[in-house]
């Protein structure tokens, strides 16, 4: 029997090694250009960052884990403070209030670096493109951008080995 529990272990040790991930930090929040000013609005977003930017791990091979560090967030849109309410409202013209993030990345292969960058992404175009995401969502355009950048900076390097 003790054998046996040795043998599982072993084997989930293993298989946990094999598995990729995605670990994401945020460096000063308090201080990115536009996320809420109110910190339980401020804590969703970064949440729902953390909760997509988790779904990526799907994409990288088994033995890869990606290493993302937010810089800088400026949300499509610009967020205006309402009277009468505790909410702000946020208004999105297509103009020059499209999104923007400055991230730090490394792609990590069984503990070798094989990629590295510091990326400044932006969608000027947010508000005239086909969206894989709902109307609901308030990250839609964030997400798309990040989908983006994850095709061209990532999957060519994750395609290559």
């Amino acid at each position: 029997m003790r054998l046996l529990k040795f043998s599982v272990l072993a084997a989930l040790l293993v298989a946990s090694s094999a598995w990729a991930e995605v670990i994401v930090t945020y460096t000063k929040p308090d201080d990115y250009t536009d996320v809420s000013r109110s910190v339980i609005e401020r804590e969703r977003t970064l949440k729902a960052f953390s909760d997509y930017f988790a779904t990526l791990d799907k994409k990288l091979p088994a033995g890869q884990t990606l290493k993302i560090e937010v810089l800088d967030i400026d949300l499509a849109g610009r967020e205006y403070p309402r009277r009468f309410s505790g909410e702000d409202i946020r208004i999105m013209n297509g103009g020059a209030d499209w999104p923007h993030m400055h991230l730090k990345y490394t792609l990590e292969q069984d503990g070798k670096v094989i990629r590295s960058g510091d990326q400044q992404l932006s969608n000027m175009n947010y508000q005239n493109r086909t969206m894989g995401y709902f109307d609901s969502d308030p990250l839609r355009y964030e997400k798309q951008m990040l989908d983006d950048w994850f095709k061209k900076s990532i999957v060519p390097k994750v395609a290559a080995r």
